[in-house]
């Protein structure tokens, strides 16, 4: 499209933009398509795609931990050299723990969620044509396909996939025959995270340019639906912090090829001591958590925003506090810079440094707090519509509440000397972050699907997918923080040699049952995802009377999103249930003079003009009423 035709609100100027794209073929139009509604769904496709690759993985590894003494002989006929006999090599179990959190972190987690929902809502929330940049917007997609080919591609390397972790910490990550999993298939988790940050960089510029120079006429930033708030700013969170792991990455990358010590010192390896002198393993801490905190929020964001929304639209309220939730969201932002430290406690660092990690550490819970309490105050006494996605927007509340307070144990110094890398902390990530993000995903996908496909999912399935996913969320990582009470490491090939740790077999039994049955309720999620697409119910224009512009988009996918002018924005997102409003959501294009039953006082602190005359309408209106 363009740049004209971007920019335009007039119908000429679209049409001269649309006619450069009637020339439509399979691979402009589904393959290389520019159009940000169709790499929305590149994304997401893709997303869960590889969201299904690292559940299985976890499925493998979760065998190994609840049976560690026993053979499957399916499992060698999958596997082949990487399970002897049935079981799992320990060399290809640490693979599994670090393709898996790599998968789910990165791919699934963060562009996933992220490409998805801003690919698809900045442009029809902020009233835009199209991206800033359709061909770059294009291009982040397949640069993502790419790390994500080059990613999987390490298992069918000889010696395997990577090891080390997902945050392959040196040496192992350093030195390639430290392990069979530090040789070409840590060469292979380096090159596709490049790729994935470039990304990563094209996408959040894209996000960033479009929010701040494309706005319809009207749409001021405190105008913006939360969606878009909480999206705008993850995206400057990752033009940030990820090239700061691309630093890091090359330098190991260095390490690795050219002989350098940037992370390397004093090193034995099989007896031959190493030449490698001067460097410290720690400075790649700080580059990697560096993004690594910020991360966290990369992740979380995108889904306190899609909650945000799903939760006001299904309450049929007012988000309670838009200005506080917006501010929570900046403080968020900045806090998340200067808290990366509170995961290197036990680094030796200095207790008074370690002090301050902590202060900002437990600092931050507060904006998290504000949009705790904002959420459920919107939830009570509201109107409430149990719909799919709004049980998954409640279900990622309830998340971000029981994992987020693990996180207070956790950014004290003092008790995570003991709780670090214990399964109390993949128990505490796993729920804020992990469980907490993939239910508000769900939410923004149940609820935007009918945007997406022009098509309803399936109620039924989606209410057998959500209680299922749920509860068994729960069953899987709750225990965990027993365990790591009782100091349980995380990471560990088996438990049996330890009697100490033996007694929790019979907890890892039932862990993997959980989390069978949770994967096992995926199923539902894919069979009704695939089936609507193509046969699933037509759905209506606005099906959940929302008051966003994306619904005031046809229901016919154009590349341009509206024939003609784009609409004119009077209002904040979430006018609903109004006293003395004829329907219970008045929509943002709707202009305050068609209002005037419903019009308050603070409508019209921007307004002047609206509020001269919505005092003049206030002064007939008692007049008339005294006359009768």
């Amino acid at each position: 499209m363009s740049t004209l035709a971007v920019h335009d609100h007039g119908l000429v100027h679209h049409e001269e933009g649309h006619e450069h794209h009637h020339k439509a073929t399979f691979l402009n139009t589904y393959v290389f398509s520019q159009d940000h509604k169709m790499i929305a769904k590149q994304f997401l496709i893709t997303g869960i795609t590889m969201a299904f690759i690292g559940m299985c993985l976890s499925l493998l590894f979760r065998i190994q931990l609840a049976y560690p003494d026993k053979t499957f002989p399916l499992l060698e006929t999958l596997l082949g050299r990487f399970a002897p006999g049935g079981r799992l090599s320990p060399d290809f179990y640490m693979s599994l723990v670090t393709i898996h959190g790599t998968i789910m972190v990165f791919f699934v987690l963060t562009a996933g969620l992220s490409g998805t929902f801003a690919n698809l809502l900045i442009p029809l929330q902020v009233g835009a044509r199209d991206m800033a940049s359709p061909f770059v917007n294009m291009l982040s997609y397949w640069f993502f396909l790419a790390a994500s080919i080059i990613m999987l591609s390490s298992f069918f390397v000889q010696k395997g996939p990577a090891s080390g972790g997902w945050t392959v910490y040196p040496p192992l990550s350093a030195l390639p025959k430290a392990m069979p999993g530090s040789a070409e298939g840590m060469t292979l988790w380096l090159v596709s995270m490049v790729c994935f940050i470039g990304s990563s960089l094209m996408g959040g510029i894209n996000y960033i340019s479009t929010v701040l120079n494309m706005r319809t006429k009207g749409m001021d930033l405190w105008k913006m639906p939360l969606t878009v708030w909480a999206l705008f700013l993850t995206a400057v969170l990752g033009v940030l912090s990820f090239p700061v792991l691309v630093a890091g990455v090359v330098l190991l990358i260095f390490d690795r090829s050219f002989g350098t010590s940037f992370y390397l010192s004093d090193i034995v390896l099989n007896g031959t001591v190493q030449p490698f002198e001067g460097g410290s393993p720690i400075l790649f801490e700080h580059l990697f958590w560096f993004l690594g905190h910020p991360e966290v929020y990369i992740i979380i964001m995108p889904a306190m925003g899609i909650s945000s929304e799903v939760l006001a639209v299904n309450s049929r309220k007012p988000i309670f506090g838009y200005h506080a939730m917006v501010y929570s969201l900046i403080g968020i932002a900045v806090l998340s810079f200067i808290v990366w430290g509170h995961h290197m406690f036990v680094t030796g660092m200095n207790p008074f440094l370690g002090g301050v990690f902590m202060i900002t550490t437990l600092i931050i819970a507060v904006p998290s707090a504000v949009k705790t309490f904002n959420w459920l105050a919107t939830l009570w006494r509201g109107n409430i519509r149990f719909t799919p996605g709004m049980l998954f927007a409640i279900g990622m509340v309830s998340f971000f509440i029981s994992g987020g307070l693990t996180g207070i144990f956790l950014g004290n110094s003092a008790l995570d000397i003991t709780l670090h890398d214990t399964y109390f902390v993949v128990a505490h990530f796993h729920l804020v972050m992990g469980s907490a993000a993939i239910f508000g995903m769900l939410a923004g996908v149940y609820h935007w699907f009918p945007k997406m496909f022009r098509r309803m999912m399936d109620e039924r399935l989606g209410y057998l997918h959500f209680w299922i996913t749920f509860i068994g969320a729960y069953l899987v990582f709750f225990p965990m923080h027993f365990m790591g009470l009782d100091g349980v490491p995380r990471r560990y090939y088996a438990f049996t040699e330890f009697p100490s740790m033996a007694r929790w077999l019979s907890v890892n039994v039932f862990i993997t049952w959980a989390a069978f049955m949770t994967g096992a309720a995926q199923i539902a999620f894919i069979v009704n995802f695939i089936y609507s697409i193509f046969w699933g119910k037509k759905t209506i224009q606005n099906p959940w009377q929302s008051n966003t512009l994306e619904w005031t988009a046809p229901i016919e996918h154009h590349h341009g999103n509206w024939i003609g002018e784009i609409p004119t924005v009077y209002r904040w997102p979430y006018d609903y249930s109004k006293p003395g409003a004829d329907e219970d959501f008045i929509p943002q294009t709707v202009p305050f003079s068609q209002t005037m039953s419903s019009n308050l006082p603070h409508d019209f602190e921007d307004n002047p003009e609206g509020l001269e005359e919505y005092n003049k309408w206030t002064v007939t209106n008692k007049a008339n009423e005294q006359v009768k």
